[in-house]
């Protein structure tokens, strides 16, 4: 498994401590608000809005904050008004990182983003989104499935690929098509784990030594700020660093 899909597996198990700070929903609060804004509040039609409001189920958020949130992204509750931003800079080590946010004051979220890098040796500037894919990702659980086996039911489900991983088979499918996927894959008695729109690096840059220490404190610095909501790196890091920090 690649560096960076096992840094998006390590994240996903810390996310248990965002959730004690409470910055998890505040997180997943503010993209139902802004999917609600811009795609109408019917998940149905609305990918985005039902991508959001998946991860809140798998985070244990109640009902009732998620209800909340797509009233007011939809204006039929008062609250700050939300909008998407991104920034592109690079990490020590020449690693491209592409930090999307959700901020309701352009200003306080890009000075608070440029000193994260200035702190941690990175360069925010530049442009590197084109180096990254948005696609889905369906994981389901290993049970007594071989890797043959989950190939077969995922190309049957829809999906473009699979790959294995420490907790099951990650399926790799197009954004618009994960939850038909992830249906299917159900629908097949398969236990899905988790489901996301993903922004994997279309190549990757191999880092050791002080600069993978360096580009990891620079990536969680950045996932601590309020506003910011996903970072996206094309590091390879050698699994005894990141077992380290995970």
């Amino acid at each position: 498994m690649s560096g960076h899909s096992k840094w998006h597996n390590i994240k996903i198990k810390k996310q248990k401590v965002d959730q004690v700070r409470g910055k998890l929903f505040s997180k997943i609060s503010r993209e139902i608000m802004v999917a609600a804004k811009e795609g109408g509040n019917n998940p149905e039609a609305n990918m985005r809005l039902r991508a959001a409001m998946d991860r809140a189920r798998e985070a244990g958020m109640p009902n009732d904050n998620v209800q909340r949130a797509i009233q007011r992204g939809a204006g039929e509750v008062a609250g700050a008004q939300y909008e998407t931003v991104a920034y592109e800079g690079y990490a020590p080590g020449g690693v491209a990182v592409l930090v999307e946010a959700l901020t309701d004051n352009r200003n306080r979220t890009a000075a608070e983003v440029r000193a994260v890098f200035t702190r941690n040796g990175g360069n925010l500037g530049g442009s590197v989104a084109w180096m990254f894919d948005r696609q889905g990702m369906v994981t389901v659980a290993r049970g007594t499935l071989s890797e043959d086996d989950a190939l077969l039911a995922a190309l049957e489900a829809g999906g473009e690929d699979v790959q294995m991983t420490d907790d099951g088979f990650e399926v790799t499918t197009r954004p618009e098509d994960v939850f038909k996927v992830k249906q299917a894959l159900i629908d097949r008695g398969l236990s899905v784990l988790r489901s996301d729109i993903t922004m994997p690096p279309k190549t990757t840059v191999r880092v050791e030594g002080k600069d993978a220490h360096a580009v990891l404190r620079l990536l969680e610095a950045l996932e601590e700020l309020d506003d910011v909501q996903s970072v996206h790196a094309n590091f390879d890091i050698p699994d005894e660093i990141l077992q380290q920090v995970g």
